[in-house]
């Protein structure tokens, strides 16, 4: 009897690499994380080979092979861009991983992973386009149509997290300086150190995450709920800017910071007065998935059941 076909999904992260084994069916037939080798391409890629064949020998067969991974590669180069770890830039990732496995690999931004994985069987099952935010130490997004990544010309498409804050205040202009070289980014207000950063400034005294800023909200420090009802105002802006665009079927969100319901929930009322609609019923649901999306995602790069 042959082995039973399998999707390989790996979601390679800056801290850890998560790997999956799906059949046919979408079942998980292997899964495990071991520690990403920071700073040392060869050693990553070491890493992933390893984690494959680990999967496929629990999982008792050989599978297509899909990546989620940070930044994008290059069209015209086939090298990695824009990614946070920063030993991917520059190197040809796709085609290195390909020759040490023996076979094509896909691979994808991990957010686009994210609306993947929600889209063919999560919290965007049976809708057309699936708009997929990360709100996390870093902000990001993706798009699935038809349960299919939207990469773009550019490689680039879903990089909300580097767009100006929609409708900015006066006291929001230009914005806090971002990594990437600019200020104002979406990230430097909604990402937990984004949180932490605006409430340090606001109340004048020094928190380094925004679970900090959650804590003390939960415990009635004021200046901590004023800063939440601040995110909150800038999240409905910013899922708004993309509605008008994109116009979804549903908005995903996922990451560390979109379980706290202090911050997401009841976003509708926030988001409706910037659509360009007198209505706006897209829903806004967490991921079913939770952190596995990204590495489901990536299995499912490969031939998406009917």
């Amino acid at each position: 009897m042959n082995p039973a076909p399998l999707r390989i999904g790996i979601d390679l992260g800056g801290t850890k690499i998560a790997g999956i084994a799906l059949d046919v069916g979408g079942i998980v037939r292997a899964q495990a994380r071991i520690p990403t080798p920071r700073n040392d391409y060869d050693a990553t890629l070491g890493a992933i080979v390893a984690l494959v064949g680990r999967l496929e020998s629990e999982a008792g067969g050989r599978g297509s092979v899909g990546i989620g991974m940070p930044g994008a590669i290059t069209p015209h180069t086939g090298l990695v861009k824009n990614a946070n770890s920063i030993w991917l830039n520059g190197r040809p990732f796709v085609t290195d991983l390909e020759a040490r496995l023996g076979r094509p690999v896909r691979a994808e931004n991990d957010a686009n992973c994210l609306a993947v994985s929600e889209a063919v069987d999560g919290a965007g099952k049976d809708s057309r386009i699936v708009w997929a935010v990360i709100l996390g130490t870093g902000i990001g997004s993706g798009i699935a149509i038809e349960r299919r990544a939207l990469s773009g010309a550019n490689r680039i498409a879903g990089e909300w997290g580097h767009n100006p804050l929609p409708a900015p205040h006066d006291d929001e202009r230009p914005g806090p300086a971002c990594y990437c070289g600019r200020r104002g980014c979406i990230e430097t207000w909604l990402s937990g150190p984004g949180l932490a950063a605006d409430h340090s400034r606001r109340a004048g005294t020094v928190v380094t995450t925004g679970e900090a800023v959650i804590s003390a909200a939960r415990a009635g420090d004021a200046a901590a709920v004023e800063s939440i009802t601040r995110y909150r105002d800038r999240l409905g802006r910013s899922i708004a800017g993309v509605i008008n665009i994109l116009d979804p079927d549903v908005v995903v969100l996922g990451g560390g910071l979109s379980t706290v319901p202090e911050l997401t929930g009841g976003l509708a009322g926030l988001v409706l007065p910037h659509v360009f609609s007198d209505d706006c019923g897209t829903p806004i649901r967490v991921s079913r998935h939770g952190d596995a999306s990204g590495v489901r995602g990536a299995a499912w790069l490969w031939d998406i059941p009917a």
